[in-house]
This record gives structure tokens, sequence and C-alpha cells, in this order.
């Protein structure tokens, strides 16, 4: 995959908050959606990485809440080939979000592009670089790489990160799910 650290974590980070902020169904299981201080820690866990989570304040998670149906949208369109339409979403997230690049300097003395929000909070920061990821991954014809689980009651998204990009399933628990299911039905 030709995604830099930075672009990943934006992705991974798209797809976390996909998963947790969105109704539907995991393996089955329905998701609830979190309400109230419980967001925000939802946001919180979703954004965590390095062991890090960032304090995420309540405006600021419902700035990041309210793009992530159209995050999904984008996925979904990702995951039907739809490429046209994913690009058009992934536009529009631009716009909404005002997302500018800028390049910031690593400790090691190294300039990365990231993207910022029209202002420096939380909200319109990470709801920037959402839109920025989903645009980097079209940008290097990638989009292939976002997906919606192949599982059987199963809606949840993924970012293939393999190196043959032919990852199908959320999560292993799918995946053995469906095998397990198959296996069953090649033994009647």
């Amino acid at each position: 995959m030709r995604f830099d650290s930075h672009i990943e974590r934006l992705l991974t980070a798209s797809s976390r908050l996909v998963n947790r902020l969105t109704p539907g169904l995991d393996g089955g299981r329905p998701i609830v959606v979190p309400t109230g201080t419980a967001l925000s820690a939802a946001v919180g866990e979703a954004l965590t990485f390095d062991g890090r989570t960032p304090s995420v304040p309540s405006a600021g998670a419902q700035v990041v809440v309210g793009i992530v149906p159209d995050v999904r949208r984008v996925f979904e369109a990702a995951s039907d080939g739809d490429i046209t339409r994913a690009a058009q979403l992934t536009n529009d997230l631009l716009g909404r979000t005002g997302a500018r690049p800028q390049l910031n300097p690593d400790p090691d003395g190294t300039w990365h592009l990231h993207f910022h929000g029209a202002s420096n909070h939380f909200g319109p920061g990470w709801a920037a670089g959402l839109a920025a990821g989903l645009t980097m991954a079209l940008g290097v014809d990638e989009i292939g790489r976002l997906g919606v689980c192949s599982a059987d009651r199963c809606d949840r998204v993924y970012v293939d990160s393999s190196r043959n990009g032919t990852r199908q399933f959320c999560s292993t628990r799918c995946q053995n799910r469906m095998k397990a299911a198959a296996h069953r039905a090649r033994q009647k």
C-alpha cells in the first residue's frame, strides 16, 4: 500500500469512527451509538494511537460525529467500486470541512503533509483530517483499499492494509464466522 503513516492513521481513524458511531450490525450484534459523555469517550477511543487517547471536548465530538455518516458513504461507494461517487462525496467533505494542507515538521527534522480545518480546534481539525485521508486514498488510486465487511449480518468498514489487497472482512472474528459457516454448509 502506498499510504504514509499519517494517511494510514487518518484512514484507520475513519474506519474506527464509522464502526463505533454509525448504527448497524457488527457480526450480528446491533451497534448502539453512544450519546452524551459516552460519545466523547467513544471518539477518544477511536482516535487513540500509540497508547495516547486525546481529550475530546463535547463540541469537538459533535463536529466529528457530524461528518461520520458521509465518511461511511465514501467507504460504501469504494466497496461498491463506484469511484465517481466516492470522489464526489470526498470533495463534498473537503469543502464542508475547509481542509487546508500544511507542511509540519517531525522531530527528526523531516516535513510531512498534514491537513488542518478552518480552525485548529479539535473537531474541525479532525474532520478536515478525515476528509483529507479519504482524498489521499482516492488520489493515489487506493480507494479500493476501503471496504465494507462481506460477512452476513455485518456492515462494519475496514481499511485493507494487506500486501495483496484482498481483504473482505472487518475482523478476524467475521472472517472465521464465515469460514465456519461455509464449512458447515459443505458438511451437509
